[in-house]
């Protein structure tokens, strides 16, 4: 009787902290959104959210995707553009139509919604790869982290991007976790919700494309292989879980399809999603970095719209995108040797977590004591992923394949950044992604200590929390 009694305890334990890091996590972020206030301004970091801003009162006057003066990063007056988010306009534009162009309502309602889900899913994550132990401090991390309390209220994509990606993420992790219990995802939902998590994340920020083919190749792999294992025959599997594959795949065309037919009748070529890729690629790795990347061109320096050819300013958003990239291509070719001594300097931007003389004491203050704090514990515990996973509290032999498919997530989003462009927000989704690893790392050590102090007990005897 005692005993079912303490583990009734131990669930109500893990519930209730949990809860308790959700609201702190909300009311953080909802002062960040009081912070931020009112005002659209071009703050560190987000200025972009008086582009977003702008555009969704346009389109609620009904000019649609256009602005009212020349605009970044070239688009004339009137002109229609592509470069933003459609969903996040679309979200802006609706808060608006109800609320007024009042900012301080979407950060509200965005600080709120995303600040729960962010760490509720990292929980999840973390409690699948490492534990429920590794799980609560996952959530800790999500609900203090500076950088993710900073973004969750600017008016950009940042917050519900990483919620999207955390999503993905838990969804592809858990089907291959009912895979291993023998209870196989073969029930549509379990596919349609990862082509809906897909899409979101696509329709925030269109660069996840890249890595779908990787998610879902990845997802109808591993489950196959469990239900093989099962003894379930390995062609049936295959073509069972592939069923569901084309599934996810034809919600994901589903929802952008729209958005390619509208590109197409306002450019007149394809341009499946966005208008963003071909300038982002050509003035990454233009000759004006010469062999170290500067993130921000400064003043002394051409804009980024001077470096455009003048031959090229005639073309439309969409062709002018394609003609950049074609550029940008062409610096990579023209110097190889150049192009990889660039792309190994954006390292140290990529993963900052120093004090910099081009950030206001605020920006570095937030890099060192959230990013700059749990770098140690993170590295410590990517290590001991790959090289002693069975030293780390929670360990499962079943969990192994999802710890390296989130690494592998993780390595691919960086390296697409190294190679193009990138700045330190561009890290935040592989922060989010890889917390569970500092988690991980914190767990061992508290571990340790408590050995070390003699205050270890016989954890046979406590149970686990539980949800």
């Amino acid at each position: 009787m005692q005993e079912t009694k303490t583990v009734r305890t131990g669930r109500l334990t893990a519930t209730h902290v949990l809860a308790v890091l959700i609201v702190a996590a909300v009311c953080l972020r909802i002062a960040a959104a009081f912070y931020l206030g009112n005002k659209v301004e071009a703050l560190p970091g987000i200025a972009d959210q008086i582009s977003y801003h702008e555009l969704a009162s346009r389109v609620l006057q009904g000019h649609g995707f256009t602005f009212g003066t020349g605009w970044w990063p070239a688009t004339p007056a009137g002109e229609p553009t592509a470069h933003w988010s459609f969903l996040y306009v679309l979200y802006l534009a609706s808060v608006y139509f109800v609320f007024g162009a009042n900012a301080i309502v979407p950060r509200l309602l965005q600080a709120t919604a995303t600040g729960a889900l962010h760490v509720l899913l990292t929980w999840r994550i973390g409690r699948r790869l490492f534990g429920e132990r590794a799980g609560l401090i996952s959530a800790v991390i999500a609900a203090f982290n500076a950088y993710f309390i900073y973004y969750s209220s600017a008016l950009m994509t940042e917050a519900a991007y990483i919620v999207a990606v955390l999503w993905m993420v838990d969804l592809a992790t858990s089907m291959d976790e009912e895979a291993a219990q023998g209870r196989g995802p073969a029930r549509w939902r379990s596919w349609l919700w990862l082509g809906l998590a897909i899409s979101a994340a696509a329709l925030l920020r269109q660069m996840i494309l890249i890595l779908t083919p990787v998610v879902i190749g990845w997802t109808v792999w591993q489950c196959t292989r469990r239900a093989a294992a099962a003894g379930q025959p390995a062609r049936q599997a295959a073509l069972q879980y592939s069923r569901g594959a084309l599934l996810t795949v034809g919600v994901v065309v589903v929802c952008i399809l729209p958005w390619t037919v509208r590109n197409y009748r306002a450019f007149g070529r394809l341009v499946p999603l966005n208008t963003n890729a071909g300038f982002a690629f050509f003035w990454g790795n233009h000759p004006i970095h010469g062999t170290r990347f500067i993130p921000l061109l400064q003043a002394d320096q051409p804009s980024y719209g001077d470096l455009i050819p003048p031959e090229l300013r005639s073309l439309n958003e969409g062709e002018l995108d394609a003609a950049l990239m074609r550029r940008g291509l062409g610096f990579v070719i023209a110097d190889p040797a150049r192009y990889v001594r660039l792309s190994v300097t954006r390292i140290g931007e990529f993963f900052r977590f120093w004090p910099s003389a081009n950030s206001g004491s605020m920006s570095n203050y937030a890099r060192v004591l959230s990013y700059g704090l749990l770098l140690p514990f993170l590295a410590a515990g990517v290590v001991l992923s790959l090289t002693a996973r069975r030293l780390l509290p929670g360990y499962r032999e079943e969990t192994g394949p999802a710890v390296h498919f989130v690494l592998l997530i993780a390595a691919l989003y960086t390296l697409i950044h190294l190679l193009s462009w990138t700045l330190i927000r561009y890290r935040l989704p592989v922060d989010a992604i890889t917390v569970p690893f500092s988690a991980a790392a914190i767990t061992l050590l508290c571990d340790q200590a408590t050995r070390a102090l003699g205050l270890g007990q016989d954890r046979s005897r406590r149970p686990e929390y539980v949800s």
